[in-house]
């Protein structure tokens, strides 16, 4: 409990300028019928921050855990994705949508394969395969077969973000935990943002899409430091 309190403490300061970012997104709530690049800023800004805040753990950090440098390399495709996803309606939505799969290739990664947890990964099958099979009969042309390996791809790294928090065995971490719901707002994000597309219009569909967005990331970007603050607590101890 020291541990979970000060990482807690010790991280909270260096991600106001996430949650600064984040309130300006939603203050200014630029059209989504005029893109720019200016939008596209202001759009990707809390993702910047969050490379900075990983960034502020130092280089030799990254460098010597791999899962971080991962999870930097991914808010980077991301920020890129967000980009491509600002000019949709002009033809973009394909290139985001390969940005954000390679993201959840490089965070699969990045959470690992161990401990394998066949049963969470059967449960987020089941739940990937489900999503699919609904919106199968909505799609058509190339998004038959983008949509069922974008599923499949956040569905793994669902998988292997929900079998690292091994809760019945009392093996689970504050960061793991971090990374579990991260995964899973990913998913919701992502989902909303298919039935909106595809499917109907979802009501409040942009705050919806955009808020579990950030907080999946940032969660995600927290469970990349456990390794520095353990060390940091025990040699403060």
């Amino acid at each position: 409990l020291n541990v979970c309190f000060f990482q807690v403490k010790s991280e909270g300061p260096k991600l106001v300028p996430f949650f600064k970012a984040t309130c300006v997104y939603f203050v200014l709530w630029l059209p989504t019928s005029s893109p720019s690049w200016f939008s596209a800023l202001i759009k990707c800004l809390p993702i910047f921050c969050l490379w900075v805040f990983l960034l502020a753990h130092g280089i030799n950090f990254l460098v010597s855990h791999r899962s971080a440098c991962r999870i930097l390399a991914g808010l980077i495709f991301s920020a890129v994705g967000d980009a491509f996803l600002i000019w949709q309606e002009q033809g973009y939505f394909i290139h985001g949508l390969l940005m954000f799969a390679i993201t959840h290739i490089l965070y699969s990664s990045a959470f690992g394969m161990k401990p394998l947890d066949l049963k969470a990964g059967l449960l987020m099958g089941l739940v990937s395969g489900s999503c699919y099979a609904f919106l199968y009969s909505y799609l058509s042309g190339p998004f038959t077969y983008l949509v069922a390996v974008y599923i499949a791809l956040i569905g793994f790294m669902g998988w292997r973000a929900v079998a690292g928090v091994q809760l019945c065995n009392d093996l689970w971490t504050w960061t793991k935990l971090s990374a579990c719901i991260g995964a899973m707002l990913f998913m919701v994000s992502d989902l909303t943002i298919a039935l909106n597309k595809f499917c109907f219009p979802v009501p409040y569909s942009r705050f919806i899409i955009m808020a579990t967005y950030y907080a999946a990331q940032m969660l995600i970007a927290l469970s990349a430091v456990e390794s520095r603050d353990e060390e940091d607590f025990r040699k403060r101890s």
